[in-house]
């Protein structure tokens, strides 16, 4: 590969925080339905875990079904990234409050009501994010670039972890008199509908569409061929495996907190202060995270959260007395963990895109998005569904006094997972072939192809 093409020039510091703020946005959403709507299920709506589960899986697939469509059109028609997320803000805004809305139904029809709530939200979720996100592709083809918006991307998203923590129960509580009630709920999601709709629009209106990122002629890929493309892309293959791991790991943990303070510290609101201080962590983290990339590379960062993670777990498991600081202690570290895994997944997915290109000569921006996002959100529907049963399992029933038996129960879901998940995790990361300096050589390459091309 050819190292004298010069790198492009980097976006400014304001472009760049102007883009990452999109994550805030789709943060406040993605971060409340993760944290609290499964529990919202189970000890609101009194729904059975495993029925909980099952709702919470079908809507994670049907996202990832979303997610893989929107991905299909926008690089079929290449469509303007920008004005898909400004046309879809609105409708994601309106559509976010109906998951905690309780309908008037009873059995299989209330049931149903639920499913069609994710199944609404979930495709315009995917509507705006899948653009969104491949948005980081074309607005600049240096990977530097790449690394410094996906850890602004990190640092906003974990402001927004913060703000769905702390404000969600207080929210809840000042409508209705107590903290985790339908009523209360629902307005703390039309509060936060209402925060990130005009944030989306202004990324969408306010963000350059090419900025330091030229387009290269290239013919357009069918959607067999993308997806070739894809399956043959060992850098994209290795990286959504190492994600995969991860997601279920992940998911799996944060189901239980809420879980875990409620009935082993018996302190639910300690519960939401313990996930806002991990988000806390994760975007004190994300700096730290950036300066340690940028001096030992992507794969060297995953292996040495992984060991973080596993280190923590294992360390809590043998332990945990059940009081607060503990497991305060273990989840912050393990955000620290989680902060590097979301940083070097985001900063190394827009760099697969030109390792593609370069092996197997088409290029695919929005189908690569779309198709990680839909093995991303399979992975967390199947870990939440896998979470629900084996609480069923262990003989959880809600807002009632635990047996020592659940009790146990909880506390090995919430630490096997990130222990199993890390691990399976390294193993794919390890054969990773994005090394260090790795894209900057290959765009450098593939530049000059272009040069070397006579237009037709």
């Amino acid at each position: 590969m050819a190292d004298s093409v010069p790198p492009a020039p980097q976006l400014s510091w304001p472009a760049r925080l102007r883009f990452a703020s999109g994550d805030f946005a789709c943060n406040l959403y993605w971060q409340s339905s993760s944290l609290f709507l499964f529990f919202y299920y189970t000890d609101v709506l009194h729904l059975a875990p495993q029925v909980a589960g099952l709702i919470a899986m079908l809507g994670s697939v049907w996202d990832g079904m979303a997610d893989l469509l929107t991905g299909m059109w926008v690089e079929r028609g290449r469509g303007s990234y920008a004005r898909t997320v400004g046309l879809g803000a609105v409708p994601l805004g309106l559509a976010f409050p109906l998951l905690y809305l309780a309908p008037p139904f009873h059995g299989a029809l209330f049931v149903g009501a639920l499913l069609v709530a994710q199944f609404v939200f979930r495709s315009l979720y995917a509507l705006v994010n899948i653009p969104y996100a491949a948005w980081s592709v074309r607005i600049s083809s240096d990977s530097r670039d790449r690394a410094a918006i996906a850890g602004l991307r990190m640092v906003f998203g974990t402001v927004a972890v913060v703000v769905v923590s702390l404000a969600t129960e207080r929210i809840s509580l000042a409508v209705s008199g107590s903290l985790t009630s339908t009523k209360g709920l629902l307005s703390a999601a039309a509060v936060f509908s209402l925060v990130a709709t005009p944030v989306l629009l202004h990324v969408a209106r306010g963000t350059p569409a090419r900025a330091g990122s030229p387009r290269r002629d290239r013919p357009h890929a069918s959607l067999r061929d993308g997806l070739r493309t894809l399956a043959a892309n060992y850098a994209f293959v290795t990286l959504c495996a190492a994600m995969m791991c991860v997601a279920v790991a992940t998911t799996m943990m944060t189901r239980s907190v809420l879980y875990y303070f409620t009935y082993i510290v018996h302190d639910e609101s300690a519960g939401t202060t313990a996930l806002a201080l991990m988000g806390v962590a994760g975007g004190l983290t994300v700096p730290l995270w950036m300066v340690v990339r940028h001096r030992i590379g992507s794969r060297a960062l995953w292996l040495g959260a992984v060991a973080l993670a596993t280190v923590a777990s294992i360390a809590f498991a043998l332990s945990d007395d059940g009081a607060a600081w503990r497991a305060d202690l273990f989840l912050v570290t393990m955000q620290a963990a989680l902060a590097a895994f979301s940083f070097v997944f985001w900063a190394m997915l827009p760099d697969t895109v030109e390792y593609g290109e370069y092996h197997g000569g088409v290029r695919v921006e929005a189908l690569s998005f779309g198709v990680a996002a839909f093995l991303q959100k399979v992975s967390i529907g199947a870990a939440t569904a896998i979470t629900g049963f084996a609480y069923a399992a262990i003989g959880y029933a809600p807002q009632v006094p635990q047996t020592p038996h659940v009790l146990t129960g909880i506390r090995w879901i919430m630490v096997a997972a990130p222990i199993i998940g890390c691990i399976l995790s390294a193993r794919a990361m390890a054969s990773n072939p994005l090394r260090r300096d790795t894209h900057r050589r290959i765009v450098a390459t593939l530049a000059q192809r272009t040069d070397a091309t006579p237009p037709a």
